[in-house]
């Protein structure tokens, strides 16, 4: 397969494709798919409390709430406010059967290939939860994941719903992306990064980048694109799967 990035580049010790995922690889977001998903197969009662995840949002939007709360707050409505892994596990296999078989952009699907292709590990960073996202990423061979945790304070079997931790995003994903390369012993001095994003709050991310691309980017990054000498992609534009 071609490389629609390829350009010689030195003998690196590492290469590295970092990829953001709601509406980078995925055609949408997938978190508020994902409750509806386990609120639909477990206590369908609990649809009825979608016009608080309404409010919640609401309150978002008023910034009388931030990122994480919104997201404990939407998950204790439509999951529950502590709840089995094993229970939960089923369901997050079949979500990810779900947004594979019709919600990724397909050009994504070949750009990831690529770069497994021409050596690259392939690093999925994202705001979205651990929970469901890790099955994802298996089923499209992503080498490593860092996604946003949840509170497991009474052990391997119980979940809560609260945050363990920043929710992985901006800042916040930036310096788990950090760390990981120091738990890896991968330095930046022999490295060569590539990073995917359709967002400007993966910003950190993108200057990190050697290559960094915009991928049917959201207005504000489209405009700060084409400053920083960043790719700008769509990839919308092929259909199919």
């Amino acid at each position: 397969m071609e490389d629609p990035l390829a350009t010689p580049i030195p003998d690196y010790a590492h290469r590295v494709a970092m990829y953001d995922m709601d509406r980078t690889i995925t055609r949408s977001g997938t978190y508020s798919g994902f409750l509806i998903h386990v609120a639909q197969r477990r206590q369908q009662w609990r649809l009825l409390l979608l016009p608080l995840v309404g409010l919640a949002g609401a309150a978002y939007s008023l910034r009388l709430i931030d990122r994480s709360r919104l997201k404990a707050i939407n998950l204790r409505l439509l999951v529950g406010k502590r709840f089995r892994r094993t229970e939960i596990a089923p369901l997050a296999e079949s979500y990810a059967d779900k947004v594979v078989a019709r919600g990724l952009h397909p050009a994504a699907l070949d750009q990831i290939a690529a770069d497994r292709e021409a050596g690259y590990r392939l690093l999925l960073a994202t705001a979205s939860f651990h929970l469901y996202v890790d099955a994802i990423a298996r089923r499209l061979g992503i080498d490593d994941v860092l996604a946003t945790r949840l509170d497991e304070s009474d052990g391997a079997d119980h979940i809560h719903a609260r945050l363990a931790g920043d929710n992985c995003y901006g800042e916040a994903k930036f310096a788990r992306i950090s760390d990981w390369l120091a738990a890896n012993e991968i330095t930046r001095e022999v490295t060569h990064v590539r990073a995917y994003s359709d967002h400007v709050s993966d910003h950190p991310m993108l200057h990190f980048a050697d290559e960094a691309v915009a991928t049917t980017p959201s207005r504000k990054l489209k405009l700060l694109a084409p400053q920083m000498g960043w790719q700008v992609v769509d990839w919308r534009a092929r259909r199919g799967r």
